[in-house]
């Protein structure tokens, strides 16, 4: 399994994760089978968006800040329960399929790591599954 190390610059973020998961397919050698991604931390999540237009970006934080705004009926002692339910609405692994060393991704799709609660240090799992 590799570890990946991340950094948020703000409480809520969406990192552009698809250039370090093409290098680390590419540094191991991996030709054909598929990448599971694990998030290991309750207020971060993963997602495939378009990655061309920023206000995409902007976009999906605007609604799922209306989902679950920051303010809200919480129970939740630490005052970060609206990052919980905005991670529960994304999740926290996706799984990457790789075929010819490369992502297979759509022309105008990247992978985000999506931070909630931040700015932090974050760690995520990668762990690869070759293909038949």
């Amino acid at each position: 399994m590799e570890r990946l190390s991340l950094k948020s610059a703000a409480r809520e973020d969406f990192l552009d994760i698809t250039g370090e998961l093409r290098e680390l397919v590419r540094m191991r050698g991996w030709i054909s089978g598929a990448l599971a991604l694990f998030c290991p931390h309750t207020t971060g999540a993963l997602t495939v968006n378009e990655g061309a237009d920023p206000d995409v970006e902007r976009d999906v934080l605007a609604r799922l800040r209306t989902l679950a705004p920051r303010e809200g009926d919480y129970r939740h002692a630490e005052g970060n329960s609206d990052a919980h339910v905005k991670t529960s609405l994304l999740g926290p692994s996706l799984l990457v399929l790789v075929q010819d060393g490369e992502l297979l991704l759509g022309t105008w799709q990247k992978v985000f790591f999506c931070e909630f609660d931040g700015p932090r240090r974050r760690e995520l799992w990668a762990q690869w599954l070759p293909g038949a």
